[in-house]
């Protein structure tokens, strides 16, 4: 008979209502979810909630009322004590996405992730130890933020992961870059905006690349193209053209050029006809590897892989894959890997991925949408000098 108690989690959250980040976590936590043909529950209990922003579309009252063991704090550092003086929880997981927070005059969401992060390691600091910190999507809108949170939670040497669904859901093919391939260029194809969903196809691309040969070597400058000179750039071969149609061929959700018909590719004159307001980041790794993100909002909606591989003629290529909820539900299964992926840091105390990903992922958004403020030139990234090496195992939901 195992009497070890289940550990304890707080969750600090922006906002909690239905289709938001908070709502997609915490329930997995408090509910369960279906897991490889199971309903999982989790082997830990959600204890404490704090959200800062409540308003009339609020689940958190509701969920608190349903389950009497989390209660609600009013501020993080009783969510983390449980209203003592001292940290009493075992795990901690931040959620500053969604809710009415200010844009700067580069277009960048001022989440309160860094703040929240500050007054979660204040708790751990005063308290004289410190939890498992999971942070969902990237680290901060700030750089400089993101750095700190980095370097203070190798200072404290608490584990520490952060990212979003896209390393972790399904792939249609069901692949993994092998360990130790060689890779000549690299790319992804997206849709969403930018400061936002820019992270989410530098980390398609990122999670791949890091298990080439050598490891994660950090990235030396990038480049972003909009509109005109983003059609430029693609005319000129800026990015491989073979590797974008393979990455386009994976789309469930390729626009059709004719009405009517859904399998034919797009011309040119079609991809200028659909995508109205197209985004390309391109950069160079310090060992020579060049990647482009491009976001083609009005031709995809999903988030698509390609690479040139050294031994191999023709592009390498898969789709992650993320069931997006419909309106009607509150599904959106892709969180579940990712729940799953705290689940098992909180109960071994490891990492089941490298923060490394995220901090260098989270420092190509932040570089991405500063070369489109300076007028789509290119930034040097000295900041960017982050080498890790990949887990030999494959992370993603392999069922």
């Amino acid at each position: 008979m195992n009497n070890k108690p289940r550990p304890k989690i707080a969750a600090i959250a922006t906002v909690y209502f239905k289709h938001s980040h908070a709502q997609h976590i915490v329930d997995r936590f408090v509910d369960g979810y279906g897991w490889n043909g199971t309903h999982h529950r989790p082997e830990m209990d959600l204890v404490s909630l704090f959200v800062e922003q409540v308003g009339d579309n609020d689940l958190s009252r509701e969920r608190a009322a349903r389950h009497p063991s989390m209660k609600i704090y009013p501020t993080i550092a009783e969510a983390l004590t449980l209203g003592t003086s001292r940290l009493a929880v075992d795990g901690v997981v931040l959620i500053g996405e969604h809710g009415k927070y200010p844009r700067n005059e580069k277009g960048q969401t001022q989440y309160p992730r860094y703040e929240f992060f500050e007054q979660i390691v204040d708790v751990y600091r005063k308290s004289g130890r410190s939890v498992p910190l999971f942070n969902d999507k990237h680290l901060s809108w700030n750089w400089d933020w993101a750095q700190k949170m980095y370097a203070i939670s190798r200072e404290l040497g608490f584990p520490f992961m952060a990212g979003s669904s896209l390393p972790v859901t399904w792939r249609t093919p069901s692949m993994e870059m092998p360990l130790g391939a060689s890779i000549r260029e690299a790319l992804s194809v997206a849709y969403g905006g930018v400061d936002s969903y820019d992270f989410h196809a530098l980390e398609t691309i990122q999670c791949m690349v890091e298990r080439r040969k050598g490891g994660e070597s950090g990235v030396k400058w990038i480049q972003a193209y909009r509109g005109e000179k983003f059609w430029e750039a693609l005319r000129q071969g800026i990015w491989s053209r073979p590797l974008m149609n393979a990455a386009l061929c994976r789309s469930h959700t390729l626009t059709s050029s004719r009405p009517g018909f859904n399998h034919l590719f797009p011309a040119d004159d079609d991809l200028r006809r659909l995508v109205k307001d197209p985004v390309a980041y391109q950069y160079e790794h310090a060992d020579g590897l060049k990647c482009t993100m491009l976001l083609m909002n009005g031709l995809v909606r999903d988030f698509n892989f390609a690479a040139l591989l050294q031994d191999q003629a023709r592009p390498w290529s898969t789709q992650m894959y993320l069931p997006m909820p419909d309106g009607r539900t509150t599904l959106a299964n892709f969180f579940s890997p990712l729940v799953n992926n705290m689940e098992k840091m909180f109960l071994s105390g490891r990492p089941t991925y490298p923060v490394e990903r995220t901090l260098l992922t989270t420092g190509l958004t932040a570089f991405g949408v500063e070369s489109l403020f300076r007028g789509q030139t290119r930034v040097e990234t000295p900041d960017l000098a982050i080498r890790y090496a990949a887990t030999k195992e494959p992370t993603f939901w392999r069922s």
